[in-house]
């Protein structure tokens, strides 16, 4: 029988996410200098059930490109880490303010805020240190990590969540979303593909290629996950439904509407799929990505 995309991913993420778990695990701190506290709550909020998209699509980049994914992993965690740390910083009150987080209470409601701020604290940094200790060429760490600073950084990931704390502006519209929105989420998507890339020494028009997957790819992204937050169940996603609209902020249902947000979805889906036209069957992963992204429940 033939295997669909959808089958592929299902057994392309049963075969690689606990390989990627056994890694992030691994990396963790262990020495005695690391209270036993904080090192709790990094495991609480880096090894939190989820779908570990963002090291997949390193991995994936890295096949993609003809590299390979063992060599690329630390990659993959390292943009995991930073992942987990914004997710445990934007859960926090003076964020988003979220008591639920992949159906678990959120990191700052188990091991306090303090205690909270420091593991995010500490998850970013062990991002760079796992970079830094990767087996590659200098010139392709330096290029790694400096990839992964710009992502997670105030111009970047950062600057889009404090667009976002700050709320709309007065006549902020989809170009306004879209740009707060291609920062705080687009960016790690947009890092994730460039690191497999890297390691994997790819070519300038396969680096290309991967970011025009990305841009759309983490947009729609984001577009499902509005969506999610007026129609999705809080049971199924492990997270509260609706604060979007409670906390006033600029959504794509809210600038589009809902028909009118998932047409934008799939059209980004199909440009997604485009940009890997020149790959080869190398991409089927990204391919079937793709399609979840915009069929996810979750």
């Amino acid at each position: 029988m033939t295997e669909t995309l959808q089958d592929l991913l299902v057994h392309y993420t049963e075969r690689v996410r606990p390989r990627v778990d056994r890694a992030l695990e691994a990396a963790l701190p262990r020495g005695d200098g690391c209270p036993r506290r904080l090192r709790e709550a990094m495991h609480y909020g880096l090894l939190a059930p989820g779908k570990r998209l963002r090291p997949m699509l390193v991995l994936m980049a890295a096949e993609a490109c003809e590299g390979s994914s063992a060599q690329a992993m630390p990659a993959a965690c390292a943009v995991e880490m930073v992942h987990a740390y914004s997710l445990i910083h934007d859960d926090l009150p003076a964020m988003d303010d979220d008591d639920l987080r992949r159906g678990r209470p959120t990191c700052h409601k188990v091991f306090g805020e303090a205690m909270a701020i420091l593991a995010g604290d500490a998850l970013l940094t062990l991002a760079f240190q796992t970079l830094a200790a990767m087996d590659a060429p200098a010139a392709v760490v330096a290029s790694c990590c400096a990839a992964l600073a710009e992502a997670a950084g105030a111009e970047q990931l950062v600057g889009g969540q404090a667009d976002d704390v700050d709320g709309p502006r007065p006549g902020a519209d989809l170009a306004v979303l879209e740009a707060i929105h291609r920062r705080k989420t687009g960016s790690l998507f947009g890092v994730s593909l460039r690191l497999g890339a890297l390691v994997a020494k790819a070519k300038p028009s396969q680096h290309a290629a991967l970011a025009r997957y990305s841009r759309a790819v983490g947009l729609a992204f984001q577009i499902v996950d509005d969506l999610l937050d007026v129609e999705g169940a809080g049971e199924v996603l492990g997270k509260r439904v609706g604060k979007d609209v409670d906390h006033g902020k600029l959504t794509f249902p809210g600038v589009l509407g809902i028909d009118a947000s998932r047409a934008r979805a799939r059209r980004l889906v199909d440009e997604a799929r485009a940009a890997l036209a020149d790959f080869g069957p190398g991409t089927a992963p990204l391919e079937a990505l793709a399609g979840f992204v915009l069929e996810r429940n979750r």
